[in-house]
C-alpha cells in the first residue's frame, strides 16, 4: 500500500468469493486505525477476504498486517 497515515479515510470491505462473481461488503468507513481494530475483531474466516481501499490504493488485509 502507498504510503498513508492513521487518521487517512480508507474503506473496510469483505469480498465474498464464494458467490458467482462475488459479492462486497462494506464493514466501515472512516479512519485506517478504526478499520483495522474492527477488521481484527472479525473471525478468521471472514479476515481472509478484507480489503483495505485508500484513495489511491487497495490491500488485502492480512497482507498489511503481514499475516
Amino acid at each position: 500500500m502507498r504510503t498513508t497515515h492513521d487518521d487517512a479515510t480508507v474503506r473496510l470491505y469483505h469480498l465474498d468469493g464464494d458467490t458467482e462473481g462475488g459479492v462486497t461488503a462494506t464493514l466501515f468507513y472512516g479512519p485506517l486505525t478504526e478499520a483495522l481494530q474492527i477488521a481484527a475483531q472479525q473471525a478468521e474466516e471472514v479476515q481472509d477476504g478484507l480489503f483495505i481501499q485508500t484513495d489511491n490504493d487497495v490491500v488485502a488485509y492480512l497482507d498489511l498486517i503481514g499475516h
